[in-house]
């Protein structure tokens, strides 16, 4: 039987500088083939389990292991070098002295030298800079920068390619297609592939798996769609996109928001929560005599294929926000009936916010 390879696997991990914790009881399991997005704010020790992946760090606690072979733990670690490891840095870490081909040619120490230019013309060729071979970094742009460090990982044929960041010095645009592009590549060569990213919409659009990390722990896993609908704790809800946030109390299962009352799920009678509504839960009709929750439609903001409509409720004053897409959208002063799916309201006790 042909053996199934796991990828990356990351267990206990917890490191420190001085005398700060910047990664606790960290675990994590990248499959095979697949590509896994780290996401989290700023300072949370994203870039720390990058660089103890790649062996850039020296493991403190914990072990790692790519393709059911251990790199790092306890009794010993190998060199970067040995770890079939392909890292691609945010500020790109090309050299200046060397050209295109020269750059991606560096790393190929570990194969023939009479294969290595070969080998580096494929690598350029996939992510389409064949026609840059001779340019040097600064006589190329930021995207195609970046394709020629995408292509220095990916051409030594790596188990496992890290990617601090790779997309936050270009512009919107760009970064978009590179995305797709970089997707696409991955899928392609099969690469087993951990992200850096505090990104959210990045994350969602890119990943297989998300891995939210928070105070250097690991505190949700799952594919995108997973973590936005179903967040397990209110940073999950927060982080993965807009939330509108009440308080209340449980009675008889309920709690009462200001757009009615809300089932409370396990909460106990009771107990005080944190509901958190996502813009989207809020739909609206027209005829707003059919109901009791009434709202006048107060401003309207186009976000591309989306608007933000801001409302407030005849009954309590309170403005809450809904996102709508379409070309029906309610004008300006118009009256509309406010509609609830409670599959995008979350209610948490309020000693877990």
């Amino acid at each position: 039987m042909k053996e199934v390879l796991q990828g990356l696997e990351l267990v206990n991990i917890s490191h420190s500088y001085s005398s700060k914790t910047v990664v606790q009881e960290f675990s994590l399991t990248v499959p095979s083939g697949s590509l896994t997005c780290l996401l989290g704010p700023s300072g949370c020790g994203k870039t720390t389990v990058l660089r103890l992946s790649a062996g850039l760090e020296r493991l403190q606690l914990g072990s790692i292991r790519i393709d059911g072979v251990c790199v790092a733990d306890k009794t010993g670690e190998l060199p970067p070098e040995k770890r079939g490891v392909g890292l691609m840095f945010q500020e790109y870490a090309l050299f200046p002295h060397l050209t295109a081909l020269g750059n991606v040619s560096f790393g190929l120490d570990r194969i023939p030298a009479e294969s290595r230019k070969t080998v580096a013309k494929a690598a350029l060729a996939q992510v389409g800079m064949t026609g840059a071979l001779s340019a040097y970094p600064h006589m190329l742009s930021g995207g195609e920068q970046q394709r020629v460090a995408l292509a220095r990982a990916l051409a030594p044929n790596p188990k496992v390619l890290l990617l601090d960041e790779p997309f936050s010095g270009l512009d919107v645009a760009l970064r978009a297609s590179l995305r797709e592009e970089t997707v696409s590549l991955i899928k392609e060569t099969g690469t087993t592939t951990l992200m850096v990213t505090h990104d959210p919409m990045e994350a969602m659009l890119m990943a297989d798996h998300v891995a939210l990390m928070h105070d250097g722990r690991v505190v949700q896993v799952g594919p995108p769609t997973e973590l936005y609908r179903c967040p397990e704790t209110p940073f999950c809800a927060r982080f993965l996109g807009d939330v509108m946030e009440y308080t209340g109390l449980v009675r008889l299962g309920e709690v009462n928001t200001p757009l009615g009352p809300v089932p409370a799920g396990a909460v106990e009678d009771g107990e005080e929560v944190l509901v958190l509504v996502r813009p989207e839960a809020v739909y609206l009709e027209r005829e707003p005599e059919n109901t009791g929750l009434v709202a006048v439609v107060s401003d309207a903001r186009v976000l591309g294929p989306y608007t933000k409509l801001s409302i407030t409720l005849e009954k309590t004053g309170e403005q809450i926000y809904v996102t709508l897409s379409g070309p029906n959208i309610p004008s300006i002063g118009s009256k509309v009936a406010v509609q609830l799916d409670f599959s995008m309201i979350f209610v948490f006790p309020v000693r877990d916010r």
